[in-house]
């Protein structure tokens, strides 16, 4: 089975003054239309603003760099949620919820967004639809019916569908005021993965966060798990698959290192290089390690199921550990002897092999 994994940077689909919007396509990354997964950035420059839209997919959302606002709009809720967002948020966003961004900060704010495609219009992409701009839906609708809509006159309507001339992202005047965030609107909604209890930290290894319904509920409406992962300088991550039928895409937030993949028939599929910026989809069942760089690696994962579980191929919580000697034995054709040493090896070292 020929698949193409080879890790890929994003391209601009579109922008201007107030930032732009970055995607991953199927046509450069085939795995994206197999597993019906969407990935795409949102970069921000000051005073830049997302216009409110909605899409066909439900996504998680990570901020990779600076902070700013959200405004979340739940399906018949009376008034939206409007939210601080800063480096390492991350936030679960089901498909048809209204959201719109805001940098008002010196520094650029950048969003990654990884979800299910498999409802949406175009598996492998994302399809949003702007309520504003020159592609907004209004500018669809004959001047009559919006004017009956919105209870407005058609010169109006006509000021406010066709105002804005850039499609998505605008650049906001100084004088324009913006809603102020909410704590309480961030409660069940987001998680930041530098502040959240650790799952798994291994001295010299590495640590993890993992997102699921029980820290982040809405990934049970999206349908999807999350984790980052910091592995350090040299350390080795073992080898492992998800063994709930899950694909696995995996973003380099910084960093580098080396990356495997084994698949059918022992083949390995993948052997290359990896760092910051780009992105990988692990295949169902598949077996993956990584190795990072001397200055370590760090990546956001999702996993196609919001309660994943995953099983090693090393180190203490493996499955060679459960597997009686006998059958070991056997399996490999070796003495007891050499089944006894291999046992012996990684007792203590669980999913982070520190660099010897």
């Amino acid at each position: 089975m020929d698949m193409d994994l080879a890790p890929k940077a994003p391209k601009v689909s579109y922008g201007g003054e107030g930032g732009s919007y970055s995607s991953w396509s199927s046509d450069d990354l085939p795995m994206l239309h197999v597993a019906s997964i969407g990935a795409a950035k949102l970069l921000l420059k000051t005073r830049g603003f997302a216009a409110p839209s909605y899409s066909d997919s439900s996504k998680v959302a990570y901020v990779l760099q600076g902070s700013g606002i959200c405004g979340l709009t739940i399906p018949e809720a009376e008034k939206e949620k409007v939210i601080a967002i800063k480096e390492g948020d991350a936030l679960a966003i089901p498909f048809g919820y209204v959201t719109w961004w805001f940098n008002p900060n010196e520094s650029d704010l950048t969003i990654l967004f990884l979800g299910d495609t498999s409802k949406g219009h175009r598996p492998g992409q994302f399809t949003d639809f702007q309520l504003t701009g020159p592609t907004g839906i209004f500018t669809g609708f004959t001047p009559e019916f919006v004017s009956r809509a919105w209870d407005l006159s058609e010169n109006d309507v006509s000021k406010l569908v066709h105002n804005h001339s850039s499609t998505g992202i605008v650049k906001l005047k100084d004088s324009q005021k913006m809603p102020e965030p909410s704590d309480k609107d961030r409660d069940g909604l987001v998680v930041n993965c530098y502040e959240a209890p650790l799952d798994v930290d291994i001295k010299g290894g590495g640590c993890v966060v993992v997102l699921n319904s029980k820290n982040l509920p809405t990934v049970e409406l999206v349908g999807l798990g999350a984790d980052l992962v910091k592995l350090c300088g040299g350390a080795m991550c073992s080898p492992g698959f998800s063994c709930d039928s899950a694909y696995q895409v995996t973003y380099v937030v910084k960093g580098s290192g080396r990356v495997q993949v084994v698949g059918i028939d022992g083949k390995r599929v993948l052997e290359t290089k990896v760092s910051g910026g780009q992105l990988f989809i692990v295949p169902r069942f598949f077996v993956v390690s990584k190795i990072a760089d001397p200055e370590g690696m760090e990546w956001f994962s999702i996993i196609t199921t919001p309660n994943p579980v995953f099983s090693h191929l090393a180190g203490r919580t493996s499955v060679w550990k459960a597997i009686s000697p006998q059958a070991l034995e056997a399996s490999f054709g070796t003495t007891s002897e050499l089944e006894q040493l291999f046992r012996s090896k990684r007792t203590s070292d669980a999913i982070f092999f520190p660099p010897k």
